[in-house]
């Protein structure tokens, strides 16, 4: 059952638009709907014409909005991961945890994990109060890496754990042969050890999400009538593809703002497409925003469910 939908696509192509388009128009149809913006540069705000926050504000009757504070998000994954580890390690006074976390605040895939926290945040706090949570995803490279990261970290996790499970076999080993070895008074069973505990948690945090990704989700690119936004989309459908997220639709967004010669590659060409004509009086308030035909889009969405 797919209660969530996903507009990937190239910086530009009019992702916001689009899933503000579609957002409002469950909306208007009786649903109840949050949208939640994953973009650090939002305009989702100025598309609904409303001020948003990192907590969901009514925009109108049936939809919600909210802006995700990546940085905030930073911050609270780095404070999570440093009170754990010094709950673990609270034995070792030597490691200084406070340098550790200052560096990897700048860390490659800080930002990723941040942003899968605070999607599980509202999949698991607030979804349940939405028939429906549509998401505005950054432009491609980081929407990729955070898509990407449930089934890359999850390898990661398996490969921890049997290191942790050997170390635990060979700490019961000595204890038997030497009671009085200082390994005797570590812990030795998985049960009770905690990082073996923790590493089972991240391992099931890491499950859901994935779920969310590749069953619970409605996947849609969006791409403008021009050859970059269709080599961007097929480069989305290919790491789609790599990492076992289907592909479920496409929006042509601009439809007839310029008669440039272009083509849908054909390994595209197997997804449903829908058309949005460009629309050169530009959009002012949510009223131009349902002028956008997403009736195709909308049904297609609600099939799956």
């Amino acid at each position: 059952m797919k209660t969530n939908a996903f507009f990937l696509g190239k910086g530009g192509v009019g992702k916001t638009t689009t899933s503000a388009a579609f957002a409002l128009s469950l909306a208007r149809s009786g649903k109840r709907v949050l949208i939640a913006s994953l973009d650090p540069a939002h305009n989702l705000g100025d598309v609904l014409g409303t001020s948003l926050t990192d907590t969901p504000t009514q925009v109108e009757q049936g939809l919600f909005a909210l802006e995700i504070d990546l940085n905030s998000w930073v911050e609270r994954y780095l404070k999570e991961s440093r009170d754990e580890m010094k709950a673990i390690y609270s034995y070792n006074l030597t490691l200084n945890l406070d340098s550790f976390f200052d560096i990897m605040k700048y860390s490659p895939g800080t930002e990723e994990y941040a942003m899968l926290w605070a999607i599980e945040h509202i999949r698991c706090e607030l979804a349940d109060a939405y028939d429906y949570v549509v998401y505005d995803t950054p432009p491609t490279a980081l929407s990729l890496r955070f898509l990407a990261m449930p089934a890359i970290s999850n390898m990661w996790i398996m490969e921890l754990t049997k290191l942790r499970e050997h170390i635990l076999r060979k700490r019961s080993s000595i204890t038997r042969i030497n009671p009085e070895s200082p390994v005797a008074s570590s812990c030795v069973d998985k049960d009770d050890d905690k990082v073996y505990g923790k590493l089972g948690s991240i391992k099931r945090r890491l499950a859901g999400l994935a779920s969310l990704f590749g069953k619970e989700s409605y996947m849609a690119v969006v791409l403008n009538p021009d050859a970059l936004s269709v080599s961007e989309g097929l480069r989305i459908k290919d790491e789609l593809d790599r990492i076992h997220i289907p592909l479920s639709g496409l929006c042509l967004n601009k439809r007839g703002v310029s008669t440039t010669p272009w083509s849908l590659d054909k390994r595209l060409a197997s997804s449903p497409l829908f058309e949005f004509e460009f629309l050169p009086v530009g959009l002012h308030n949510r009223d131009d925003l349902a002028r956008l035909d997403t009736k195709g889009l909308v049904a297609d969405f609600l099939a799956t469910n």
